[in-house]
Formats: structure tokens, C-alpha cells, sequence
């Protein structure tokens, strides 16, 4: 980020630093967005962001605060980091965005190595779905929170589902070879976001998701949009766990066929968690960065209604946009 003190035009601090037209902008934001280092800042460091972030939002120059143009989108940053968008109050630590990679490899990690016997895949799907309630809770929206019961029951049915997908293809694959069982812990993932993520979002999907100008004037709602962002979401949810979750069972699979590990059980765990570890470090912010986060979209796509909503009241308007969600 380079910048200077001047402050003649003002830093618009509510976009992202980057481009969020390129995939590279995008990718850039996210994974200073997913930073684990983030989660190391003091209070005081966490303080002192948020002052200038507050301070600078109410009209503070940059000579006024002392800081460079650098300092203050590092600021930004952190304070998005810890501190909820709508509401300003302190997120939970592991629920933050900055928690997802560490604490990711290490629910992964488990789920890769303990996936034999019924007891420890009802215990890592249900701490995977319970982490993933957290996180949903943490980041509700302030202005339009997500209901309690909702979130209660998207983490039941998508415990539930994660859990029967898992252990019926255990049942199924008694017989495969060892590598489709590694592979077992993905398919129950990729069960679980396809219903967790649906539920949580019910009533986008009922109502219909936000439209809004360029200039961010609201004009409608849309259902075709909000089916849209959802499947874009589901799909990136997914494929951000597929490097991990395919990776770590191919190596280990090489392992046990030359039986490396046969005097060192104990290093699977260790080793599966260190491989999460590094392809989820990329394939967080990488992933989330496949979709714009407002995405355009054609009026004349959209739902007939919707279309005869928007140009009543905005005839000359031929795009409108809408907020995917992450």
C-alpha cells in the first residue's frame, strides 16, 4: 500500500484498498482480509485502529492524525479485522474471518485423520458445523441480523447432514481402496455447505436479495439474484476446502503404501493439519476472491416484475447490483 500525507482529496476507506474489478484486487483484499497475523494485535493496537478509523470517518485529516495514507488503510484493515462492520463491537476471536485459517487446518486436520470409526466422525462433523455456526453468528449482518432459531437450525440440519452423507459412505466404501475413505471428510463438507449455507440465507432466497444503483440507491429486491449469489457462495465454500481435503489423503495414501509412517502413527495427524494449513493460507482468500463481491447484473435478466419495478421508478437505469455475501 503506498500513499502520502496528502489529504486534499479525501480516502474513500468504506471500498477496499484494491481493485475489485480484477481478480487480483480481489484476491490482494481477501487475503489481507484472512490475515492470521490479525489475530496476534494487542488490544491496545486494536484500540488505536478503531480510534483512527472512527476519527478519520468523522472528517480528521491525515496531518490531524499523524499518520500516512499507508498507516490509515492498515488501520482500516485491522480494525475490519476485529470489530463488526454494522454494530463496531469486538467480534469473538475464533469467529473472525482472520481465525478461519487456523482454526480451519486444525478441524480439517482432525476430520483427515479420524475418519474410520463412527464415534470420531459424529465428533469432528459436529465441531466442524459448530465452529461454522460461530463464525455465521459472529458475522451476522447488524441491519437485517439473522434469526437465533435460524441459525440454530441450519447448525442442526447441517451437522445432520454432514454426519449421515459421512457415515453412510464409510458403510459404502468398506470395500474401496483406502484413498476413497480419505476422501470421505470432502464429500460430507460439500453435503453439509449445500444445505447450511441455503438455510442461513432463507430469507434472501424468500424476500428476494437487495438491488441498488451504482450509486448505491436501493431499487427493488430480486430472488433470481439472490439464488445467483448463493450457489456462487456454496460453490466457493466448497471449492476452498477441495485442496486440503484432497491433497492431504493423496500424500498420506503415498505414505501408508510405503508404509513411511509405520513406526510414527502419530505423525499423521501432525502432518495432515501442516498440509491444510498451507493450502488453506491460499485457497481462503483465493477462492473468496472468484466472485465479485458486487456483482452487476442487467435489468433485463432479472425477474419480469422486478424489471417493471426498477423502470417505473428508475426508467433510464440498465444495471443494478447486489452484495453476493461471503
Amino acid at each position: 500500500m503506498s500513499g502520502s500525507n496528502d489529504d486534499v482529496q479525501r480516502i474513500d476507506i468504506e471500498k477496499p484498498y484494491w481493485d475489485q474489478n480484477t481478480y487480483r484486487g480481489r484476491a490482494l483484499h481477501f487475503l489481507s482480509v484472512t490475515n492470521p497475523l490479525n489475530l496476534f494485535a494487542s488490544s491496545g493496537q486494536l484500540e488505536t485502529a478503531r480510534q483512527v478509523v472512527t476519527k478519520y470517518r468523522k472528517g480528521s485529516s491525515l496531518q490531524q492524525l499523524g499518520i500516512t495514507e499507508d498507516e490509515l488503510w492498515n488501520s482500516k484493515y485491522l480494525y475490519d479485522s476485529a470489530f463488526h462492520p454494522d454494530t463496531g463491537e469486538k467480534m469473538l476471536l475464533i469467529g473472525r474471518m482472520s481465525a478461519q485459517v487456523p482454526m480451519n487446518m486444525m478441524i480439517t486436520g482432525c476430520m483427515m485423520t479420524f475418519y474410520k470409526t463412527t464415534a470420531h466422525v459424529i465428533t469432528w462433523q459436529w465441531v466442524n458445523q459448530s465452529f461454522n455456526a460461530i463464525v455465521n453468528y459472529t458475522n451476522r449482518s447488524g441491519s437485517s441480523p439473522i434469526p437465533t432459531n435460524t441459525i440454530l437450525q441450519s447448525y442442526m440440519i447441517a451437522t445432520g447432514s454432514a454426519v449421515l452423507t459421512a457415515l453412510s459412505l464409510n458403510r459404502l466404501c468398506r470395500s474401496a481402496p483406502p484413498l476413497v475413505g480419505r476422501l470421505v471428510p470432502l464429500a460430507a463438507v460439500a453435503s453439509a455447505n449445500g444445505v447450511n449455507i441455503p438455510i442461513m440465507r432463507i430469507s434472501e432466497l424468500r424476500d428476494g436479495i437487495e438491488l441498488q444503483t451504482e450509486d448505491g440507491v436501493k431499487v427493488g429486491n430480486s430472488r433470481y439474484t439472490a439464488l445467483k449469489a448463493i450457489n456462487a457462495v456454496t460453490f466457493s465454500r466448497i471449492l476452498m476446502a477441495s485442496p486440503s481435503m484432497v491433497l492431504a489423503p493423496l500424500v498420506m495414501n503415498y505414505l501408508d503404501r510405503r508404509q513411511m509412517l509405520r513406526n510414527a502413527r502419530w505423525a499423521a495427524m501432525p502432518i495432515q493439519v501442516a498440509i491444510c494449513g498451507v493450502c488453506l493460507t491460499f485457497a481462503t482468500p483465493l477462492c473468496c476472491a472468484i466472485f465479485i463481491q458486487r456483482v452487476p447484473i442487467s435489468v433485463k435478466e432479472l425477474e419480469s416484475e422486478v424489471q417493471e419495478q426498477i423502470r417505473s421508478s428508475h426508467p433510464n437505469v440498465e444495471t443494478v447490483y447486489y452484495n453476493k455475501g461471503l
